[in-house]
């Protein structure tokens, strides 16, 4: 018989570059559903789905997030997106920012939505802009609607007091850093 103990593996070694799409498709749009109820919505102008990661990589893409009675609550925009067919969750990339129908912005670079927690999370420099006030650090969770978020380092803050002046606070400096 033959022995194929002494046959190369099939060089699976490229990268994304030479990885071809099994599928391309523009206008792309998927919905998220629980129960039947709408949780979220991906628009893209174009997508290409790897079967083989189980994985959509899509580009100029927007995420209109519903809440519970189906209104939609915020939306996401970014350069490109990254989908795991299996889980739904999605990593966002490039000017990436949520809005929230109450007003309040987010914006980063980068950041991960997990589908399962319906968590909001970034290990980036984020932003948070509401009423004028805003709020910066590195590292951030925040569920969708950007009711309960939270930065992991605090970096500064700008708040408008009454009056709308501007308030500078920076956190204490602390001890060991010049």
């Amino acid at each position: 018989g033959t022995a194929g103990c002494n046959r190369l593996p099939k060089a699976s070694v490229v990268g994304t570059s030479g990885e071809m799409p099994d599928q391309e498709v523009t206008d792309f749009v998927l919905t998220e559903t629980d129960a039947g109820h709408p949780q979220w919505t991906l628009y893209a102008k174009y997508a290409a789905t790897y079967t083989a990661r189980n994985v959509v990589v899509a580009r100029d893409i927007r995420v209109d997030f519903f809440d519970e009675e189906g209104k939609r609550s915020s939306e996401l925009n970014a350069r490109e997106g990254e989908i795991q067919q299996l889980t739904r969750d999605m990593t966002a990339r490039g000017n990436v920012v949520l809005t929230t129908t109450e007003g309040t912005r987010m914006t980063t670079q980068e950041l991960h939505f997990s589908n399962g927690q319906q968590l909001i999370t970034s290990d980036r420099r984020v932003r948070v802009e509401r009423e004028g006030d805003a709020l910066e650090g590195v590292g951030f969770s925040s569920d969708p609607q950007l009711k309960h978020f939270e930065f992991r380092s605090s970096v500064n803050a700008t708040v408008r007091s009454k009056s709308g002046a501007l308030i500078e606070s920076r956190p204490e400096p602390r001890p060991g850093n010049p």
